[in-house]
């Protein structure tokens, strides 16, 4: 019996089939470019959220009162702005993006923003509002119970508030009325469009597509554009040649690149940045000025004599012994990060000292600030 488990134990081992991991820095096509017109659009449009608990829009927000009035004459009662003082109605903007390939009657989520002065428009109902493209044609009619990430309260002068209690998302509230034509049956040319332009990424991924496919039929036009032939044993099936191509793996090849961010401190290297020979020498000098006040009492039975506050200034300066250290030609990141850390360099101390080497011209890579 023991004989028998091991040998379907080897057996279920050869039959199985063995499932290789990726090499290290590989990208599926799909990740890193998308095929040309394959989009989303933006919708916007304006409306009104109403059943709010007093927390609308204010009299110096007129243009709500006068959407409501237009809807009321809509309804067949006619009234005019003046006769209208609620505050539970709020004017908003809608926005959604409409996915590719979207159907008609297929539902998608909208955000809602308060334009006026609405303090909050949580608990409220966004009344039916069309949605426009760039184009002016209504795709999308929102309409809905909105949902916020935040919330506001106040109570005796007191108020509590957290995130935007004037932001809120209705969770599929747009219904489609209008399709985007997107028609790929038929198509005997694609073209591949990298998010990013780098002549070496194009290169590669024309590379990888052809090997994917088993003969050329990739060619970069540019940096960025890359035109693909679509073959006759897939001209009735241009779904599945796209999967094929979008699957394709490729190594992304990325611009030596430093950014800085000095409001926070962070620093990203990119895995390509060198440095050139340098010696970094690091210093502070802390200069402390102070005043402090004392009390001067005259003596005992003095005549004419008045207590007076006497300032006494200090002044202490400190100078911190000079750290230095020399990288050698070409160094990485690794060896720039580890040099400035025994320095003792602070985050911000690094950005300055960065700065410093790209203006001596030492830094091999792009210096971003943001």
């Amino acid at each position: 019996m023991r004989y028998v488990f091991w040998y379907r134990v080897a057996l279920a081992l050869l039959l199985t089939p063995a499932i290789l991991p990726s090499e290290p820095g590989e990208s599926r096509i799909k990740d890193i470019a998308f095929i040309e017109g394959v989009r989303d659009n933006q919708l916007v449009g304006y409306g009104l959220v109403v059943g709010l608990d007093g927390t609308g829009d204010r009299r110096q927000t007129f243009f709500s009162t006068q959407t409501l009035t237009n809807m009321l004459e809509r309804s067949g009662l006619t009234v005019s702005p003046e006769q209208i003082r609620v505050k539970n109605i709020a004017a908003v903007m809608v926005t959604a993006n409409l996915p590719p390939f979207i159907r008609h009657g297929s539902r998608i989520d909208v955000t809602v923003s308060s334009i006026g002065d609405a303090e909050n428009i949580q608990g409220g109902v966004l009344i039916m509002t069309p949605l426009k493209g760039a184009d002016s044609e209504v795709y999308v009619t929102a309409q809905g119970q909105l949902a916020l990430g935040g919330f506001s309260a106040s109570a005796g002068g007191n108020r509590v508030q957290t995130n935007h209690p004037t932001v809120g998302r209705i969770p599929n509230g747009g219904l489609v009325e209008r399709e985007v034509q997107v028609n790929l049956a038929g198509k005997k040319q694609l073209t591949l469009v990298l998010h990013d332009s780098d002549f070496t990424s194009a290169s590669r991924a024309v590379r990888s597509i052809n090997e994917a496919v088993g003969h050329p039929v990739a060619a970069a036009l540019d940096g960025r554009s890359i035109t693909i032939r679509v073959p006759d044993n897939f001209a009735e099936r241009v779904v599945e040649f796209i999967a094929l191509v979008e699957n394709a793996k490729m190594d992304v090849d990325f611009p030596a690149r430093v950014v800085l961010n000095e409001r926070t401190g962070t620093i990203i290297l990119g895995k390509e940045v060198k440095i050139a020979a340098v010696s970094i020498i690091h210093g502070s000098l802390s200069l402390q000025v102070g005043t402090t006040f004392e009390v001067s009492q005259p003596l005992p039975y003095t005549r004419k004599a008045q207590t007076v506050v006497v300032p006494q200034t200090t002044l202490s300066a400190q100078e911190e012994k000079a750290q230095g250290v020399t990288l050698r030609e070409g160094a990485s990141v690794e060896e720039v990060v580890h040099a400035l850390n025994s320095i003792g360099a602070s985050p911000r101390d690094v950005i300055a000292i960065l700065q410093a080497i790209k203006a001596a011209g030492a830094l091999q890579a792009e210096l971003e600030i943001i």
